[in-house]
């Protein structure tokens, strides 16, 4: 047999080079240039190497050596530092890496569903935010979307970004309003890592070792795929929805460049399935992620050809690019919270038939044009054609969970965000949490109660670093399924598990149900929201003196049909919103445990409340409803009273639990 030695040399310099890869030593891709790293603390420095490499880190005045261990895992401790900066870091094992402007200050993660992954570009007066944005010192980091079977050792990207125009409109809104109010009481650099991903269960967050040791999780783990098999139900899971996609369309377009003349006025949709929008495509697929277009024909008169219009759509979750008779006329990136308004060109519509077609990208969760039938429309010179009802569907392509990092969906299994989007960043040093999430939970609000706990727990005892603190945002008000007192909340029940989770050391609410949107579950105003977490932040622990919180239940009294309610953290005194002074949002009942809505005054620094329904009054309800906006209790510091119930009343949430899907 001849050998070939060009292909020895080859294989040869394919080995010299894999070994040399391997030896290399390199740090996570938290770490790079413009990071933020944790003052008046031990600052964590780790990374990979040659197993027995000597790896030597030096930052600002300090050097520090170690090896890496027999895995290729090295680690150092610095000494604490003040705030200041920039500085340079620099790791030399067989390679040198060399990061610069590296600032030393606070660093707070800020986790959560889409509430905080809201940037500051979807935010209320969004154009004057971002063009204001002068704070250098101020960086972001987002962590990329990504799921995982297994705990990740390193991010699958990111990079750090300065508080400025170019970038500040991609920043979670909730963290930068936040450090913006840190940065000017502190005057010293703030760090944000952002790891958030909309629509995701609070289960997802959690490690897997906290699940199975939990009381209320561990007997629903044992049914859990172990890690190797989860990798066989993810394929099981893609070959169904591939089955499923079949009958409904036959086979997929051979790639995007295929799909291309979706979008053309005379293609031939008539063979094509039928979906009501708005409405998700879910409707036809359920867990159905990926790009899809949706076509509609309209017939305009002759009066219309030409015309400049107005075209409206609704929601479109996520991504779109939207064209009329071939033409694109607009498009949207992750902005599955805004309504598409595009205007039409003179030129465009034409006498006869006219064609919608909307290519859709949806990462997760619901997926197409969603919201009112109100919404869809085209106006033409101040008529109005509506667009709602029956459109042709096809999937152009589908976005799976593979094995293997992805970003496939978060809540198909309980820990797949622990294991993509926090395991990478332990043990970085930081200050603290700040945490938005809980509306994908409301209808296991009851078990939130223990659920919440255990994921700060969690993430608490993996960090090492004792009990940092941890603020969260109590829900808004959001219509939601109307609920209230004589249907049941399950919104309420969240808030109410949410104020319950104070119970742990370090902690902190913010409530925002009188800055939410009855129609809206994601509201503007992320400028209040930031506020008042960094209220908590800079009273709590930075020891500024400033009041963070408004009006919490203390006790009541009962006289008669009156009961007279009296709260702690009021303040220079009690107020509400109503320019008459009547007090809203509170409700009594008797023991028949009928609500109904009570009259109420501020009365001495008290709530005097009744109801000529209610003579015997032994329950009383504050902002109990999906929709609490009324409620307009606060302190005149302008802190908003906290929801409460004095009642235990069984819920409408207290014996739903989580499974595996």
């Amino acid at each position: 047999m001849r050998f070939n030695m060009n292909k020895l040399y080859l294989l040869s310099a394919v080995f010299l080079q894999s070994f040399f890869a391997a030896a290399e030593v390199r740090v996570p891709k938290l770490f790079g240039d413009g990071m933020v790293l944790q003052r008046n603390q031990s600052i964590p420095v780790w990374g990979w190497a040659n197993k027995g490499e000597t790896v030597i880190v030096k930052f600002n005045n300090q050097t520090k050596s170690t090896k890496a261990d027999k895995t290729g895992k090295w680690k150092v401790e610095l000494s604490p530092e003040a705030a200041g900066g920039p500085y340079q870091l620099a790791i030399k094992g067989k390679n040198s890496i060399v990061i610069n402007d590296v600032l030393v200050g606070e660093v707070w993660l800020c986790s959560g569903q889409s509430n905080m992954e809201w940037s500051v570009r979807l935010s209320k007066d969004a154009e004057k935010e971002i063009r204001e944005a002068k704070y250098p010192s101020i960086r972001h980091f987002k962590v990329p979307n990504t799921t995982s079977k297994d705990p990740m050792d390193d991010l699958t990207g990111g990079s750090w970004k300065q508080a400025n125009s170019q970038h500040t409109a991609d920043f979670s809104a909730v963290g930068y309003f936040f450090a913006r109010e840190l940065y000017r009481k502190l005057n010293v650099p703030i760090g944000l890592i952002n790891s958030s991903w909309g629509g995701t269960d609070i289960e997802t967050w959690i490690s897997r070792p906290a699940l199975e040791s939990s009381d209320i999780f561990k007997s629903m783990m044992k049914s859990m795929p172990s890690s190797a098999d989860l990798e066989y139900v993810i394929r099981e899971r893609k070959n169904e929805l591939t089955r499923r996609v079949k009958e409904l369309q036959g086979e997929l377009p051979r790639d995007s460049a295929s799909a291309v003349a979706f979008k053309e006025p005379g293609f031939d949709d008539t063979k094509w399935p039928k979906i009501a929008v708005p409405g998700v495509w879910e409707q036809s697929i359920e867990n159905l992620d990926g790009v899809a277009w949706l076509r509609a024909t309209i017939v305009l008169d002759g009066k219309h050809a030409g015309e400049a219009a107005e075209l409206r759509l609704a929601m479109i979750d996520d991504s779109d690019i939207t064209y009329v008779n071939g033409i694109r006329v607009g498009a949207m990136k992750n902005a599955y919270n805004s309504q598409r308004v595009y205007g039409i060109p003179e030129g465009i519509l034409k006498a006869g038939r006219n064609t919608i077609a909307v290519r859709v990208e949806d990462t997760g969760g619901g997926g197409g044009i969603y919201g009112s039938p109100e919404d869809m429309r085209l106006i033409l010179d101040g008529e109005i054609i509506h667009l709602s009802g029956q459109w042709s569907f096809q999937l152009e392509s589908l976005s799976v969970a593979s094995s293997s990092s992805n970003t496939g969906d978060p809540n198909s299994f309980p820990t797949l965000l622990y294991n993509g989007m926090i395991n990478p960043l332990v043990p970085y040093g930081i200050k603290g949490a700040i945490w938005y999430q809980g509306e994908n939970n409301a209808s296991r609000a009851f078990q939130y109660k223990e659920a919440f706990p255990l994921m700060i727990h969690d993430w608490r005892k993996n960090w090492g670093q004792g009990d940092f603190p941890f603020y969260f945002v109590q829900l808004s008000s959001w219509i939601a399924s109307s609920g209230d007192s004589k249907r049941g909340s399950a919104w309420a029940e969240l808030r109410e598990a949410q104020t319950e989770t104070l119970k742990l050391p370090n902690t902190g609410m913010a409530v925002t149900i009188d800055i939410g949107e009855t129609n809206d579950i994601h509201p503007k105003n992320k400028q209040d929201v930031g506020k008042r977490l960094a209220a908590i932040a800079l009273n709590q622990l930075y020891n500024t003196g400033t009041l963070f919180q408004g009006p919490s239940f203390a006790s009541l009294k009962v006289s008669g049909n009156k009961v007279t309610v009296d709260f702690i953290n009021i303040g220079s005194g009690l107020a509400v919103s109503d320019k008459y002074g009547y007090v809203k949002g509170f409700e009594l009942a008797g023991a028949d445990q009928q609500f109904y809505y009570a009259k109420g005054s501020i009365e001495g620094g008290q709530v005097v409340l009744s109801n000529e329904n209610v003579p015997k009054p032994v329950a009383v309800r504050y902002a109990w409803a999906d929709d609490a906006g009324d409620a307009n209790l606060f302190n005149k510091e302008g802190f908003p009273a906290v929801p409460f119930r004095t009642d235990t009343w069984k819920g409408i949430t207290q014996n739903v639990k989580y499974s595996i899907r």
